[in-house]
């Protein structure tokens, strides 16, 4: 977790300390400068941890302790030109750094991104650089999605290694208790997922955060993870669903868009192996057919039209037809070839 902001006080006070040419602050000068400057009593023992702290990554400070004036020591950097404050960002960095707080700022207040809290006034305070006051920047989130307050302790288990079990309810299903090495969190479509190993079945399976009613720790040695590269490993698909099935083979989809549509679909692809066909409108992906490729293509409906292959084209005019059914009562009722009804006809016709 990141440092707390507390903690940059003590740190940016030791700083000053540390960096002074002039005067040789002891353990116990060093000490008593920190509660001055604070206002408050710091203890030894935090000032030793904050020196041992900042000897570490990410600062590592060349702090020295140099015997002076019988058993005392002073403490100072070796590098006369150290400072872990050093601000040496250019111009363009501040820029981005600014933009980069900016897109954060949007996350406030969501109870699963308190952890965020941190980060922000970290940053804010340690470089000076501060968001625009203005709300600029705005991103589509669902405050009120089910399992956000999940989403900061997943991700340490995942961070940490640590075991858990969960308590599962998915949809249509009995509740279900499951031992996960978890392994990796994606968001897709404004949902979180956490893939993991479940336990019993020894494959890596996704859970959606929002079919999490609740999860502990287990003292369970945890198995890391040395099967998948999660970096490709949603290469094949769109979304999250990556098929158990072996036997589900990457095929090449052809799609076939109105002309008020295409545009759309040519500046923000469906997937990354999205290629332009030869004829008009026409794109070609090349997936692992799975639920949300499904999805996907309804939401483009009635503006797409599935080309090849023959049997994915078969199983879209299918499911077409069958939604078709719930809307043939409104046409009975129809005296006269109505607007609505030739419409409907037309847009889901293959």
């Amino acid at each position: 977790m990141p440092v707390n902001k507390n903690a940059y006080l003590r740190y940016q006070i030791l700083d000053q300390c540390f960096s002074n040419k002039y005067r040789k602050f002891s353990f116990d000068d060093l000490v008593n400068f920190v509660s001055e400057k604070l206002g408050y009593n710091i203890s030894p023992r935090q000032i030793r941890d904050d020196i041992a702290n900042l000897r570490i990554g990410p600062y590592y400070a060349p702090i020295k302790a140099t015997r002076f004036d019988g058993k005392k020591c002073f403490y100072r950097y070796t590098d006369s030109d150290f400072s872990i404050f050093k601000n040496e960002l250019t111009t363009e960095e501040v820029t981005n750094l600014r933009s980069t707080i900016e897109m954060l700022n949007r996350y406030r207040g969501i109870p699963a991104n308190a952890w965020l809290e941190e980060v922000i006034s970290n940053l804010e305070y340690r470089f000076g650089v501060k968001a625009n006051s203005e709300n600029l920047i705005s991103f589509e989130q669902n405050d009120m999605l089910k399992g956000l307050e999940h989403l900061s302790g997943l991700i340490d288990a995942t961070i940490n290694h640590q075991t858990i079990e969960l308590s599962y309810q998915s949809y249509g299903k009995d509740k279900r208790q499951i031992l996960v090495y978890p392994y990796y969190i994606k968001q897709y479509n404004g949902r979180w997922f956490l893939f993991g190993m479940n336990d019993a079945k020894k494959r890596i399976e996704s859970y959606a955060l929002d079919r999490i009613e609740e999860y502990h720790l287990s003292d369970k040695t945890f198995i890391k993870n040395d099967s998948v590269d999660f970096s490709t490993f949603f290469n094949d698909v769109i979304g999250v669903s990556v098929p158990y099935d072996d036997n589900v083979v990457t095929e090449e989809i052809v799609l076939r868009f109105s002309e008020k549509r295409f545009p759309y679909v040519v500046s923000k692809p469906i997937h990354h192996t999205q290629k332009v066909k030869d004829e008009p409108c026409t794109i070609s992906i090349k997936v692992k057919p799975n639920r949300e490729l499904y999805q996907q293509i309804f939401s483009f409906i009635p503006d797409v039209e599935v080309i090849a292959p023959e049997w994915f084209r078969n199983e879209i005019r299918a499911k077409i037809q069958e939604n078709l059914k719930k809307y043939t009562s409104m046409q009975k009722g129809c005296t006269e070839q109505c607007e609505l009804c030739t419409c409907y006809l037309i847009c889901f016709t293959f």
